[in-house]
């Protein structure tokens, strides 16, 4: 009996992971195709700790993504554990996304991740080409060009090579429309480079019900959330003044109590830990100046991310030398 031609296409669901050195822009990548903030991002490399799955609905599929943080050449007990978080999900994944930055030649760190992608032989890997904003035609051909080469340097495969832009992935969806584009890169599914990702990614998933109920965005706890939106706002603005010394615990978070159903309001308690002293007048600032800031700016993102006024109280203690500390790296969630 022959195979009816006129079947639709299977649902597909699966895993993809964003790998790259630091700041290689896998984080604003992963919120760009999410549509909302489910990583967070700074200029600063190395600000991804906890594994973040930020979860994509098409009508076809369901891409689930797993940000790791940046694979390194650790110094501290917290950069071993980083990296065993990385290795381990790659193995676990249906496809491996590659991120490298546009407007950085590749160096020693890029090839020392694809070494490690080389040793991984069954699963798809997509190179993806990020912040291609920042350069030129020229210096972008020439970005693609070696990473062709770096593959077949090291015996990699690229299932696709793609350049894309996160920053200019909301333009590019007005472009699109405005010129009437058709097809995967011009339809409802987020036109441009970023929606065009998703509709090379989704044919290497397996075929498969979807793995999450529609609507939801994440499966990260949203206390975890919470945390990394405060360590976003704690990490602005103190530039190099502050290495990775912050960490974020949210103590308890619940509602307000004897407040009316129609004025809901959440009482979030959390401690900004940071390693010695020293650091603490840093990140309070003149008169609390600096504190209240971030309080500010999280508690903007948080009552977006829970979509409830929030009450957030913040305080700042030391935990000496936190990220060398076995004992210390438990206690905030390492």
């Amino acid at each position: 009996m022959s195979a009816r031609t006129d079947s639709p296409a299977p649902h597909r669901a699966g895993f993809a992971c964003f790998v790259g050195r630091p700041n290689a822009g896998k984080s604003t990548l992963t919120n760009a195709l999410v549509g909302m903030k489910v990583a967070i991002t700074s200029n600063r490399p190395q600000t991804t700790r906890h594994t973040v799955r930020g979860i994509v609905h098409r009508p076809d599929a369901q891409l689930v993504l797993v940000d790791t943080p940046g694979l390194h050449k650790p110094r501290t007990l917290l950069g071993e554990r980083l990296n065993d978080i990385v290795r381990t999900t790659w193995s676990e994944v249906d496809v491996i996304g590659f991120c490298l930055p546009a407007d950085q030649k590749l160096g020693p760190g890029d090839r020392f991740i694809a070494t490690e992608l080389a040793g991984i032989k069954k699963t798809p890997k997509v190179a993806i080409v990020t912040k291609t904003d920042l350069v030129d035609s020229k210096t972008l051909a020439a970005q693609l060009i070696a990473i062709d080469q770096l593959g077949r340097d090291l015996g990699i495969e690229w299932a696709e090579i793609i350049p894309v832009s996160a920053v200019d992935s909301e333009a590019e969806r007005g472009a699109a429309k405005k010129n009437g584009a058709d097809g995967p890169a011009g339809d409802r599914r987020g036109a441009g480079q970023v929606g065009l990702l998703a509709d090379l990614l989704v044919p290497l998933l397996p075929e498969s019900p979807p793995l999450y109920p529609e609507g939801d965005l994440t499966d990260e706890p949203e206390q975890v959330m919470v945390a990394e939106l405060i360590r976003e706002a704690a990490l602005e603005g103190v530039r190099d003044e502050l290495p990775h010394s912050i960490a974020v615990v949210v103590e308890e978070m619940l509602p307000r109590e004897d407040r009316p159903a129609d004025r809901p309001l959440l009482d979030i308690h959390a401690n900004v830990y940071i390693e010695r002293p020293s650091q603490k007048g840093i990140i309070i600032g003149p008169k609390g100046k600096r504190l209240k800031e971030v309080g500010m700016k999280s508690r903007k993102h948080i009552e977006a991310l829970l979509g409830t006024p929030v009450f957030l109280d913040l305080h700042v203690k030391v935990a000496k030398d936190w990220q060398r500390d076995p004992k210390q790296l438990r206690k905030l969630g390492f």
